[in-house]
């Protein structure tokens, strides 16, 4: 097979160079492996907000990313963004990969499902029984490409179907029939069917958005969808099942999160979403003062030029940006810089 390599042609959208490897992985079977679902982690009851913890995979010789990724449960983007520099599609036998598995939690209440749309990320906050503690659950998703964004706010699950008929709106038959690819009015489930074997329908006027699942689960991880938010076969089998009707259900963006790990401050940045409204040169000033805020009142300095490297490199993993005051180690204190 010739070598073929993507993620290279910055000239192209994300959204089209990730569209023409799933469907180059779709046409030889894509991924081969599968999880039992979702990551589960004890939310911290200390006020710490980073779970999981970094670990790494050694490809085989027939691996792509994408199989590493459905195989540890992280997206397209997700592991692309942790892992510049290797060939998406042949990253050859041996080499370590890095699996983004620690995660900074949304700043949103946590209750019922929380969707950070540039996150590419679903949280599911079951409720708290009892004598128990609070629990969440996290899983990669498809979001809505740049002509048909996600929406944003908060909503409900309104339905759930099993085996679900999909009946594509006006727009989306335009589409297919524009490019000579006709869709019937109705399509059955089965192996053709998008959603997969389960929807969950959103509280969202004109019914349109759904929660569900895929018969390309190469396609997972990436901007592509027609707004809807689309999960691994097993992931979303194991969600229909602990979801309720009437669950709350919270779409955010999110591309910068700050959060604590025993004592440290973690910031973990994600790409924008294509599409997205430019944020402006101010947002990295925006960050630098939501850093400040976060560590007034605790004992440590903030190494700034980590703060800029992780802004900039936006790989998605959670990165360290402090010290205790007492162990400064080379750290550029905060008031160093002018806010």
């Amino acid at each position: 097979m010739q070598q073929m390599t993507f993620g290279l042609h910055f000239k192209q959208s994300r959204a089209a160079v990730a569209t023409m490897f799933m469907a180059l992985l779709g046409a030889l079977g894509g991924v081969q492996e599968a999880r039992a679902g979702g990551a589960e982690f004890l939310v911290p009851e200390n006020g710490d907000t980073v779970v999981g913890v970094l670990t790494t995979a050694v490809t085989r010789q027939e691996d792509t990313l994408l199989d590493i990724g459905q195989r540890y449960g992280v997206g397209y983007e997700e592991i692309i963004a942790a892992n510049p520099g290797v060939d998406p599609w042949l990253p050859g036998e041996g080499k370590e990969i890095l699996i983004p598995s620690r995660f900074i939690l949304p700043d949103a209440p946590r209750e019922g499902i929380v969707v950070n749309l540039p996150e590419h990320r679903l949280y599911y906050y079951p409720p708290v029984k009892k004598g128990e503690r609070q629990t969440v659950r996290t899983y990669p998703i498809s979001t809505g490409k740049m002509d048909w964004k996600t929406p944003l706010g908060e909503t409900r699950i309104a339905s759930k179907q099993e085996k679900p008929n999909w009946y594509p709106p006006p727009s989306v038959l335009a589409e297919h029939e524009a490019r000579g690819d006709p869709l019937p009015k109705v399509v059955p489930p089965g192996p053709d069917n998008p959603l997969g074997e389960y929807a969950m329908r959103l509280a969202i006027p004109s019914g349109a958005y759904l929660i569900h699942g895929t018969n390309r689960p190469a396609g997972v991880g990436m901007q592509v969808t027609h707004g809807c938010i689309r999960l691994y076969p097993e992931d979303i089998a194991e969600l229909y099942g602990l979801v309720p009707v009437k669950t709350k259900v919270n779409l955010i963006d999110q591309p910068t999160k700050i959060g604590w790990l025993r004592g440290t401050l973690y910031v973990e940045r994600h790409a924008l979403l294509e599409g997205a409204n430019d944020p402006g040169p101010d947002e990295y000033g925006t960050v630098q003062v939501s850093i400040a805020s976060a560590v007034e009142g605790h004992p440590v300095d903030v190494d700034w030029d980590a703060v800029s490297h992780a802004f900039t490199q936006q790989n998605g993993v959670p990165a360290p940006v402090s010290a205790p005051k007492d162990k400064r180690r080379g750290v550029t204190a905060a008031s160093a810089v002018d806010l």
